[in-house]
């Protein structure tokens, strides 16, 4: 299966820390993959690289054989890569209907993409007048993945997804991502919740002290926690 998305030996710092030491993760198409790790072992930093919010010192990052690396944040999503960040970032005071349309227009989509992404999300449909910082906390991560949505994207970043929902609303996102899997989106999920990311992971790359230690399938680990436990301590 080819690459959808190649790290590949990337170091980054904030100031004078360095936090990915020569990080390397191949995401594939139309996979699901998952970075889990201790908290500050650098999955939030590798999905910030990538979408060139963190200055990239060495490496290179590439989509399709395409190069990212260098390019300003905001020409990141142009070709075809959703994010969603921790703590969701929509703007609160517009109304969901609002939060897609500035989605659309990051590549010029329309109608058909916005009825696309409510298929997705029915919830959705029912609150489009609704201002979104009104909806629950479940509501506004769905939202907030429409909103990534609505570029079309073939490669969509999950920074923890799950954080705060309740069962019912994370069961609703597991189908949600499982849905865009059966698309062809490849997604590269940050996630806390071990079993959430095993119940729908492809591969689990384990990221410890801004490196790569290990990429397995998900098989594995159902079977096998030995390597959840010496990484993730749970």
């Amino acid at each position: 299966m080819s690459a959808a998305l190649l790290v590949d030996g990337i170091n980054c710092s904030y100031g004078d820390v360095q936090v990915l030491h020569g990080l390397s993760i191949e995401i594939r198409s139309g996979e699901v993959h998952c970075l889990l790790g201790r908290n500050g072992a650098g999955k939030t930093t590798a999905l910030r690289a990538i979408m060139g919010l963190v200055r990239v010192r060495s490496g290179k990052i590439t989509k399709d054989g395409m190069e990212l690396t260098g390019l300003p944040a905001h020409e990141v999503p142009k070709t075809g890569i959703g994010y969603v960040p921790q703590g969701r970032r929509l703007f609160t005071e517009l109304t969901v209907l609002e939060n897609l349309q500035i989605g659309l227009m990051t590549r010029g989509k329309g109608q058909t993409t916005t009825d696309e992404v409510l298929q997705l999300f029915p919830v959705l449909r029912e609150r489009l007048k609704q201002r979104s910082g009104t909806l629950s906390g479940g509501e506004q991560q769905m939202l907030a993945m429409a909103r990534a949505l609505c570029l079309e994207p073939d490669i969509l970043l999950l920074d923890e997804p799950t954080e705060g929902l309740q069962p019912s609303m994370i069961a609703r996102l597991r189908e949600a991502i499982l849905a865009l899997r059966d698309r062809g989106v490849s997604t590269l999920l940050v996630e806390q919740r071990v079993d959430a990311a095993l119940s729908v992971a492809d591969r689990v790359s384990f990221i410890e002290n801004g490196r790569n230690r290990e990429t397995v399938d998900v098989a594995l680990l159902r079977d096998d926690r030995t390597l959840v436990h010496r990484y993730v301590g749970v």
